[in-house]
């Protein structure tokens, strides 16, 4: 089986939709993608996924298999209490009408507090940071990753421990329209890489294409094997440059990139 894990495009997070850009890009992804033997697109519930799958879906005049909650952008949110030595490590903390204050996007943290512990790099210790013990992200990561092996196992493979039992052996091809958050989840969860390594040593670009690939060496047992990551040569056939969404800027002293 082959699982393909597609970013949506461009975004416009204000009205969670598409820049003028993100539709381009989109179109550009439709070319690639509506040629393939596609057997199931699953589509995330938010605005900005499912524009960019529209355009695929239109060119293949198909609709998509479902739209899943459990694909929107990873939910996970830490609240701090007042005087929290964690928000020194979260530039992006808003505050509540009612004062208290919160990160909106629990990976966006300053390199410099999350390289120190060394939980952070481990396939399983991350589960009991300081980050996790004070959040919801064990329970949002792990509602996530039960829902995506229940489609899995649809498809004929079943989580077993770190490994997939074959109950029905497949070539078929699965794409999933989603978020650079929610990918590095399932990245994550099929590859035995803590998030946190994912969230912060990838930036797929918008409309970027993941493909994850079965390999049965045994009998019956089946992992899964990395491809492609984030690859976007789509945009470069039509002549695009991939957008800076997901990136940081790359010198300090370039302001007119996102830090």
């Amino acid at each position: 089986m082959r699982l393909l894990i597609i970013r949506h495009g461009d975004p416009d997070y204000e009205h969670d939709t598409l820049t003028e850009r993100g539709w381009k890009e989109a179109k550009a992804l439709a070319a690639r993608i509506a040629p393939m033997d596609i057997k199931d697109i699953y589509v995330s519930v938010l605005g900005r996924a499912r524009d960019t799958a529209s355009c695929s879906l239109k060119a293949m005049n198909r609709t998509a298999t479902a739209e899943c909650d459990w694909m929107r952008e990873f939910p996970a949110i830490l609240e701090f209490k007042e005087g929290d030595p964690l928000l020194s490590a979260y530039p992006g903390a808003r505050q509540r009408e009612d004062g208290t204050l919160y990160a909106p996007v629990i990976w966006d943290i300053l390199p410099d507090y999350w390289t120190k512990h060394e939980e952070y790099y481990h396939k399983t210790n991350w589960r009991q940071s300081e980050i996790c013990t004070q959040s919801n992200m064990i329970q949002c990561y792990d509602y996530v990753t039960k829902n995506f092996d229940a489609l899995l196992a649809e498809h004929g493979y079943e989580r077993c421990g770190n490994l997939y039992h074959v109950t029905k052996a497949n070539t078929d091809t699965l794409a999933f329209f989603c978020h650079f958050g929610l990918e590095c989840v399932l990245l994550s969860h099929l590859l035995g890489i803590s998030p946190f390594v994912l969230w912060h040593g990838t930036a797929f670009a918008p409309t970027s294409v993941s493909t994850i690939y079965t390999e049965e060496r045994q009998k019956g047992i089946a992992s899964f094997r990395a491809a492609q990551l984030g690859d976007i040569s789509h945009l470069y056939t039509a002549g695009m440059e991939p957008s800076f969404s997901a990136r940081f800027c790359e010198t300090y002293d370039d302001d007119l990139q996102r830090h």
